[in-house]
């Protein structure tokens, strides 16, 4: 057996084997809209970083807690005249100094911290509903281009059909060459509309994998009606600025505490001897250090405490308004969708009896092949319509769902 033949099978093998890792390894695709949530959310920048965010909160709160503000220091000294004098003066000093908590400071900074951590968990609550928000966009974006890409070929087969048939009796001398023209017209416009069609699922296909990483799936289930008609206190926006708004005052008790900065506790012992030849003496001592407050310094921290305060509050009240406000245009914007769906049903009907009538007429003679496109037009576009309302209309439950702040399940 020549070397290439061997080269070529190990290379068969090599192959074979990295495509069956490649499929081991490949996440699968998605089935049902709460997957498809958990893929995406696995793919979000913010949500990977959400470990590291509760890390630092996590690290916030243990530091708050401590004996101490801040870590303690240690000092070394020493002073001899062996530069000048040298009669063998010598003296060693050691000094540990520890920051002290302010009064109410511990308890202040303990607040903060902890409303931090929550804020942290709220924020990524409040993100994930985020990106539930534009998961359903893409899911029935989906839906909607893959609805008008079957109407579209639905569309090509029954121009190609009546095509046929035209074509037949043209043939046999029963339609004019115009009437040939005619529907050949409209295999060339239905095989524009499925190449648009088409164009349009790719893109709107691609945008679910840039959320996911996958594939949509094949069945795109609908979410079951709320059961709810109005945003609850968990909702995680309101829960998210409700956070935000603790946070802050949280700060604002912080800066009050904080009037001036940490004073510091030291022990100290010194080392020493008069001269050569004397035996060397330990002290040991105590300092207690007490920066003074600066009045400008404590205006400007509590400003942008009160600042921040401010601004969440606002934001809050913001989200109020417009958690009622966006649940009852999506309450309107479901009932209305509900509407236009029976009402297209209707007209499904009535244009379907229509085109029956045509297709009779016209086989008997009794009309043109103009009306028949006419009536066999306004049947697949109210057919069309109606399939869109559909889509439509389990768009604007997810959407009610997401005002509500449900999460897919």
């Amino acid at each position: 057996m020549s070397s290439h033949l061997l080269m070529n099978r190990a290379s068969r093998r090599c192959t074979g084997l990295l495509l069956a890792l490649v499929l081991v390894t490949a996440p699968a695709a998605a089935q049902t809209l709460a997957q498809a949530l958990d893929q995406a959310w696995l793919l979000h920048p913010q949500a990977q970083a959400g470990t590291v965010r509760n890390a630092q909160a996590a690290a916030n709160i243990e530091a708050a807690n401590g004996l101490t503000p801040g870590p303690a220091t240690l000092s070394l000294g020493a002073v001899s005249d062996r530069f000048h004098a040298n009669q063998g003066q010598r003296e060693w000093e050691v000094e540990m100094a520890v920051p002290l908590w302010l009064p109410g400071q511990k308890a202040a900074q303990s607040a903060e911290a902890t409303s931090n951590q929550a804020q942290v968990v709220a924020q990524q609550h409040a993100l994930r509903l985020q990106l539930a928000g534009e998961l359903r966009t893409a899911w029935w974006a989906v839906a909607a281009a893959r609805q008008t890409r079957a109407q579209a070929q639905q569309r090509l087969d029954t121009a190609q059909a009546l095509m046929a048939n035209v074509q037949r009796r043209y043939r046999a001398g029963e339609l004019a060459r115009i009437d040939a023209n005619l529907a050949q017209r409209e295999v060339l416009a239905a095989q524009g509309a499925l190449a648009d069609s088409d164009a349009a699922l790719l893109q709107t296909e691609q945008a679910f994998r840039t959320l996911t990483g996958t594939a949509a799936p094949v069945q795109l289930d609908p979410e079951p009606p709320a059961v709810q008609d109005a945003p609850d206190q968990d909702h995680p926006l309101r829960a998210a600025a409700s956070a935000t708004l603790a946070q802050a005052q949280a700060r604002v008790r912080s800066a009050d505490a904080t009037r001036r900065a940490a004073p510091e506790l030291a022990l100290r012992m010194v080392r020493d001897r008069g001269a050569a030849g004397q035996p060397y003496a330990n002290t040991l001592g105590v300092k207690l250090t007490i920066p003074l407050s600066s009045e400008p310094i404590v205006r400007q921290a509590q400003s942008a405490a009160l600042a921040e305060l401010a601004l969440a509050q606002a934001e809050h009240d913001q989200v109020e308004r417009k958690l009622a406000l966006d649940a009852d245009q999506a309450r309107r914007h479901l009932d209305a969708t509900a509407r236009q769906l029976s009402q297209a049903q209707e007209r499904l009907a009535l244009d379907t009896d229509t085109l029956q009538l045509a297709e009779k007429a016209f086989a008997l003679g009794e009309t043109d092949l103009t009306a028949l496109l006419r009536a066999r037009s306004d049947a697949l576009e109210a057919q069309a319509l109606v399939g869109q309302q559909q889509v439509a209309l389990a768009a604007a439950r997810s959407r009610m769902h997401q005002t509500l702040g449900v999460l897919p399940k």
